[in-house]
C-alpha cells in the first residue's frame, strides 16, 4: 500500500513538472520567435529601397524658359552674360552641344513612353557647365533647369566622358611638328630658345580621402591632396598633364612616375636645333624650377608664369577643379569622377581659348 502509494506521488510529480516545463519552454520559445521575427521586420524595412518621389519638374517650360534667355533671336541676356555665366562664348557652347547630340547617345533627344520629349541637349549641357564652372552641389540647377540631382550628376558624368572622348585627342595631345615651331618661336622671343613651355605640379585637396589613407596622400599637420602634374604653353595649352600622384611626393618624385620624358627615353625626340651664345642644340627643356641667377632671374620667373597661369585660370574658371567632390558624396565617385573632371576642365579651357584668340592672335600678343 505504501509502494504503491509512493509511485503515485512519484506519477504525480512528473507529471506535474513536465506541465512546469513545457509552459516555461513554450513561453520562452515564443518569446525568442517574437523577438526574431520584430528583428527581421526593422531589418527588413532599413533595406527595404525607398520608393522614388516624382516630382513634375514641367521640363519643356525648363527649356523655354533657357532658349528665350540666351539663344532666341531677342534673348534676355546679351553675349557678354552668357560667356560670364558659361565661361565661353556661346559660338564654341553649340559646338560642344552639336557634337555631344550627334555623337553620344545620352545627349540625343528623344521621346519617352508617354510621348513626352526629354530633356534637351541644351538643358543638360548646359546644367553640366553651371556646375563646373562654379562647383555647385547637383540641385542648385534643380529650379533653372528643371533637372533632378541625379540626372544633373549623371549629366556630368556623361559630359565628361565625351569631352574627353570627342576633344581630348585633339586638345590634351603631344605637340605636333607645327605646333612645336610655335612653342619654339615664342619661347625664342621670349629669350628663351629651345623651351617648348613650363613644367610644375599643383597640390588638390583630397576633401573626402578616406581615414586609413590620408598618411599616404598628406604632408605633416596638412590635408590630404593629389598632385596635378603639368606642361603649359604660353596661350594657356596644357598639352601634358598627369594627374592621381599623393600629395606626400614632391615634385622630383612625381617627375620620376610621370610619363613627360617616355619620348627621350625611347629615343623619339623630334629632330629640332636651336642656337644659344652661337652653339647649335637638339634637346629641347620645359622650364622650371632652378638657380635663380641674378642676370635672367626676372625672364625665368616671368615666363614659368605660364604654368602657374594656367593652373589659376583652371581653378578660377573652373571651380569645379578645385571643389569637385562638392557633386558626389560616396569615395568611389569621388576617385573616378575627379580625374574626368579635371582634364575635362582642361580641354575646355583650351578649347576656350582658341575660341578666344586663336593662335595668331596669341602670337601678335607677344610681339
Amino acid at each position: 500500500m505504501t509502494s504503491s502509494s509512493q509511485n503515485n506521488l512519484d506519477d504525480a510529480f512528473d507529471d506535474a513538472f513536465d506541465d512546469a516545463f513545457d509552459a516555461a519552454f513554450d513561453k520562452r520559445f515564443d518569446q525568442v520567435m517574437e523577438n526574431l521575427t520584430i528583428r527581421n521586420d526593422q531589418e527588413a524595412r532599413r533595406n527595404a529601397r525607398k520608393k522614388r518621389a516624382y516630382i513634375e519638374r514641367h521640363r519643356e517650360e525648363g527649356h523655354i524658359l533657357l532658349w528665350n534667355d540666351y539663344f532666341s533671336e531677342t534673348p534676355t541676356y546679351k553675349e557678354n552674360m552668357f560667356r560670364r555665366r558659361f565661361r565661353m562664348n556661346m559660338p564654341l557652347f553649340m559646338r560642344i552641344v552639336d557634337r555631344l547630340s550627334t555623337d553620344v547617345e545620352y545627349f540625343r533627344e528623344k521621346r519617352d513612353a508617354l510621348g513626352r520629349i526629354s530633356l534637351s541637349p541644351l538643358q543638360k549641357c548646359t546644367a553640366a557647365i553651371r556646375v563646373l564652372a562654379y562647383g555647385s552641389a547637383a540641385d542648385t540647377v534643380d529650379e533653372y533647369l528643371r533637372l533632378a540631382e541625379s540626372t544633373t550628376r549623371l549629366c556630368v558624368e556623361k559630359f565628361a566622358e565625351g569631352i574627353i572622348s570627342l576633344f581630348g585627342d585633339q586638345y590634351l595631345r603631344r605637340p605636333t611638328p607645327a605646333d612645336l615651331q610655335r612653342l619654339l618661336d615664342a619661347g625664342e622671343y621670349r629669350g628663351f630658345p629651345g623651351m617648348i613651355g613650363s613644367i610644375d605640379c599643383m597640390h588638390w585637396r583630397w576633401k573626402n580621402c578616406p581615414f586609413a589613407w590620408k598618411g599616404q596622400y598628406s604632408r605633416g599637420s596638412a590635408k590630404p591632396t593629389i598632385v596635378l602634374e603639368a606642361v603649359a604653353s604660353f596661350d594657356l595649352w596644357i598639352w601634358h598633364a598627369f594627374f592621381g600622384a599623393p600629395g606626400t611626393l614632391n615634385d622630383i618624385n612625381v617627375l620620376e612616375r610621370s610619363p613627360v620624358f617616355y619620348d627621350v627615353i625611347h629615343g623619339q625626340t623630334p629632330n629640332v636645333t636651336f642656337s644659344v651664345n652661337g652653339n647649335e642644340y637638339h634637346m629641347l627643356y620645359y622650364l622650371t624650377d632652378g638657380p635663380k641667377a641674378v642676370l635672367f632671374a626676372q625672364r625665368q620667373e616671368g615666363t614659368r608664369k605660364d604654368i602657374e597661369r594656367a593652373f589659376g585660370v583652371l581653378q578660377a574658371r573652373r571651380r569645379c577643379a578645385s571643389e569637385a567632390e562638392v557633386m558626389f558624396d560616396d569615395i568611389e565617385a569621388d576617385g573616378y569622377f575627379v580625374d574626368k573632371v579635371m582634364y575635362t576642365c582642361m580641354v575646355k579651357e583650351y578649347c576656350k581659348d582658341r575660341y578666344d584668340n586663336g593662335s595668331a592672335a596669341l602670337m601678335r600678343s607677344l610681339t
